[in-house]
């Protein structure tokens, strides 16, 4: 795991690779929580039968916004800041879903410093998110993302 002091010093990193996370396997029970969650259950996501006649592959597949929503806990395995109050989800600059992920596949986050910038009462930190799906060469996601962090 990557380690800052504070996210000031991440302005020296810019540019930079910041690493892995584990890989996450992505199983029905998420897909189905999601789906409880937001109240998607199109059938490509939650009918594994329909999904075995009818789909490429004979699987279920992820919701999209879950892939993106996986950043947050598996970004924490891959840096830290030690002087960080609290850190807020700012947004997103811009998201690609470029690949569907089959449900019981294995999800890994990769994050590069794209900025931190000082902003009032702590720094805006970007970073590009790229969710991989092992085994393949095309990456499930790509996103920009932004977090305020707090000192």
């Amino acid at each position: 795991m990557r380690q800052f002091a504070t996210a000031a010093e991440m302005a020296t990193h810019v540019g930079e690779e910041l690493g892995n996370s584990d890989w996450l396997t992505v199983d029905q029970p998420r897909i189905d929580a999601f789906a409880q969650a937001t109240g998607d259950h199109n059938w490509f996501h939650v009918d594994p039968e329909r999904a075995a006649r009818d789909m490429p592959g004979g699987r279920t597949i992820a919701h999209g916004l879950l892939t993106l929503s996986l950043i947050a806990g598996l970004g924490n395995g891959i840096y830290a800041i030690a002087s960080r109050k609290r850190a807020l989800n700012y947004g997103c600059n811009k998201v690609r879903f470029l690949a569907p992920v089959p449900c019981g596949s294995r999800l890994r986050l990769h994050q590069r410093l794209i900025a931190a910038e000082p902003t009032s009462g702590g720094t805006l930190i970007t970073l590009e998110n790229r969710m991989e799906i092992e085994g393949q060469d095309r990456p499930a996601m790509i996103a920009e993302t932004l977090l305020l962090v707090f000192e």
